[in-house]
């Protein structure tokens, strides 16, 4: 709605249907997209676009955009993956033997802003995921200047079990309750 531009988004898919990421894409707002998964059944917005040359795409393998994000919330460098070595995905990148084994040198992927969703929170920012939620969730809260939690339910200071806790409070700047559909 504000007309943003030049957008690169990092996601473990390329959108799907008309909302989200999707609806992003349709207006114009995404030049690039990192993920894993670009193909949906109902990816058809980013597929027009990345036919048309409308939208970059970078592909990572799911196992390494999950490091990239991670070492990006330890504040390391790079790392080093056996992932990809060999193929297409390392064209252009350093690789190097290590101990017998060849690696791919990946960089971090660091964000201005991770939008996340998480199950329940505190005006703390502490959350709570369930089930899949907690793949990306976590390490992306980790490595952006400023995460946005989406929560179902936004609980009292201390009514998060401290042992349920998976992202603490400090890498959440902004916990939203948007009520189930």
């Amino acid at each position: 709605e504000l007309g943003v531009k030049g957008l690169t988004i990092v996601s473990n898919n390329a959108g799907n249907g008309d909302y989200g990421l999707a609806k992003l894409l349709k207006a114009g707002s995404v030049k690039k997209v990192i993920c894993s998964f670009p193909r949906q059944s109902d990816s058809y917005v980013f597929d027009e676009l990345y036919r048309a040359g409308k939208v970059e795409l970078e592909v990572v393998p799911q196992g390494n955009l999950a490091c990239r994000i991670q070492a990006a919330g330890m504040g390391l460098g790079a790392v080093f993956t056996p992932t990809g070595f060999g193929t297409l995905l390392a064209e252009g990148k350093e690789t190097r033997e290590i101990d017998g084994k060849n690696y791919v040198l990946e960089y971090p992927i660091k964000a201005d802003f991770a939008l996340i969703k998480a199950y329940k929170g505190d005006r703390w920012g502490n959350l709570v995921y369930r089930k899949s939620a907690r793949n990306f969730g976590p390490i992306m809260a980790m490595a952006a200047d400023v995460t946005i939690a989406q929560v179902s339910e936004v609980v009292e200071l201390g009514g998060l079990d401290p042992e349920h806790i998976i992202t603490p409070g400090i890498f959440v700047q902004h916990v939203v309750q948007v009520s189930p559909a």
